[in-house]
Formats: C-alpha cells, structure tokens, sequence
C-alpha cells in the first residue's frame, strides 16, 4: 500500500495532545501541549517534538538512578491493548508506565473477546466502561486506532497501526540521535530497506525533517512508495549512492508479515545489495552511526558485525525507547481530570 494513503489517513484530522509540564521530582516550568492524544507525528509542531525530546532527556538521567519511580501517574490506570505480538513497545510501555507510578494492565487480544468475533467498537465500548485514564492500542489496520481514540473518554497512544505510523518509535530514533551527535539539524538520514511497509519510516520522515535533517531513502524500486519525492526526501536506489555522506544509517526489517507477491527476488539476494555490513557502510561518512528499531534479522537487512559494532546505536535506541514514553505518558497525564 503506497505512503500516500496514510497521509490521506491523517488528513482525517489526529486527535490532539495535551498540556505538558513536570511532576515531581523532575516538575519545572515546561511548554504546554494543547493536545489530548499522540497517534502520529503527523500535527506536531517542531516545538512540541522538542519539548517531548527534553523531558525524555531528563527521564534518561531519571531511568539510570537506583530509585527509577516518579509520580507523575499514581492512582491512573494504563491499558496497554496490543492487536500484534510486540516486545520491545509493549515492554517499554509497561516499565515506562509502573516507573511512572501507574496501574497498569496488559491485555492480551489472544485470549480475549476479540478472538470469539468482538469488533473494534465494541472493544473500545468495553474498555471505556472500565474508565481507563490512557490507553496505548497496537492495531494491524492504518487508522484503528485513530478510530478507537474518538470513541473512549481516555487519552490514547499509537504504538503502531499497520504500516501508518509509530510515533514514540520516531520519538526515541531522534533523541538517540540528538545524544549521539548532539544536533538533528542538518544531519543526513538515510532510511534504508522496505519503506513501503514500514510505520517507521513514515513517522521518522516527518520527525526528522520537522527537525531540519535531509532525509534520504534507499532501497529498492518495489519496497519505495510511489511519488514519495513529493515528501521532500532524497531516494536512491542503491546503497553506495544513498549511503554517500550519510550521518546515520538507519535500517528497517523486510515487513514480510505485510507482504502479499514478491517484493525481493530472495533473502540472499536482499541483503548482498541492501543488507548493510562493512563495505557498503563505508560509504558513508566516516563517523556515521548505525540505528536499527528491532527486530533485527542478522544476515538479512545488517551484518552482526555491523550491528554489534562500534557504530552501532541499536542498545541505545531500546534505552531511549523508556525515556520517550515516560515522557509522553506525563504529557497526557497533565490532560487527565485533576492532573
């Protein structure tokens, strides 16, 4: 499905999020969010991206401590509703949410109502009754969870919705970036591997040029959107080309899950052209980084001696991911009734 669909997606108008500022210990005076939710970066503006990376920063320092807790979400209820497998979002979320101080649950749409034929209203109906202060929904349908947020009374994240968007994956690529080479603005990006499937790309694209990086997509012509230039990013269609003076080398897994035909002649052939290991990241600048949102598939999209090398921001990116939600869970939480 090409990009521009889930821009039309968007277009249908992202719930808002909310008034940001600090609770104690870290409250201090901070910008405040006039929105409710966060289901894309789609309709952030480049301050409110910033604000949320600076709270994350503080939350790293928060995270890194013997004593990790805050109160920012006590006596708040937080339901993490996961439609897909995740490990790394909705673990991050659950720690992001208990160090926070929250309530929280994790439902398992394996073994719930949804799998006996309950659609996604009637889930969100059923949620709603249990007053819920946030919930943060993983969906396999571009635009689920747009839906469901105008349905309950809570705040809602976006931990994913098909190949929409991810917005806390976006979130904690940059600040992972920010950390590393201390600026977003004028860096060279290059997203390489399957951008027609890929929710993260799609909200890195927005973050990262919101911020003043170049944007540059590499792969190959069956895994890059059609009239994807229209998003003022550079595309290349192969990685000595789109890796030449790049920053940061970001690498997206082949979203088989979402395939339908052949998009690759085979996995061998993928990673000898696309898959990056040391030859092909000389191409890029010498002190490029290497990002990967996980999971990895070793041999495949990276080398493990790419991904395991000096180079290499993938641990911190996981590190990040904590900070960034914990961050996003205190912007909402100021939205709360009496927070």
């Amino acid at each position: 499905m090409p990009l521009i669909s889930f821009v039309d997606w968007r277009s249908i108008g992202l719930a808002p999020w909310l008034a940001f500022s600090y609770a104690a210990p870290l409250m201090s005076g901070r910008p405040l969010y006039p929105h409710r939710h966060l289901l894309g970066i789609e309709g952030l503006s480049r301050p409110d991206i910033e604000a949320l990376l600076d709270t994350a920063q503080d939350y790293v320092a928060l995270s890194r401590q013997v004593e990790k807790k805050a109160a920012t979400l006590r006596g708040r209820t937080q339901i993490n509703l996961f439609f897909e497998p995740s490990t790394r979002t909705q673990s991050s979320f659950e720690i992001a949410g208990k160090r926070l101080g929250a309530d929280v649950m994790n439902m398992s749409v394996s073994s719930s109502s949804v799998k006996k034929g309950e659609t996604l209203l009637d889930t969100a109906a059923t949620l709603n009754a249990m007053r819920p202060d946030i919930i943060i929904v993983r969906h396999h349908a571009a635009g689920a969870v747009n839906l469901l947020a105008r349905k309950v009374d809570c705040s809602v994240v976006n931990a994913g919705d098909g190949a929409h968007e991810h917005p806390t994956q976006a979130l904690l690529d940059v600040l992972t970036i920010r950390r590393a080479k201390g600026r977003i603005e004028g860096l060279v990006v290059a997203i390489c591997g399957d951008i027609l499937h890929s929710r993260v790309a799609r909200s890195n694209i927005i973050c990262l040029a919101a911020l003043g990086a170049f944007v540059r997509l590499v792969g190959p012509s069956t895994l890059l959107p059609a009239e994807v230039e229209r998003f003022g990013v550079e595309v290349a269609s192969d990685m000595r080309s789109g890796l030449a003076g790049a920053d940061i080398v970001m690498m997206l897994r082949l979203q088989r899950e979402r395939m339908s035909g052949t998009f690759v002649p085979s996995v061998r052939e993928y990673f000898r052209y696309f898959g990056l290991d040391r030859e092909k990241l000389s191409f890029a600048k010498p002190d490029a980084l290497v990002m990967h949102p996980g999971p990895m598939n070793r041999g495949v999209e990276i080398a493990s001696d790419v991904a395991d090398g000096a180079q290499s921001l993938i641990r911190e990116q996981v590190e990040m991911g904590v900070a960034v939600r914990m961050a996003v869970l205190e912007a909402l939480a100021r939205h709360l009734p009496n927070g």
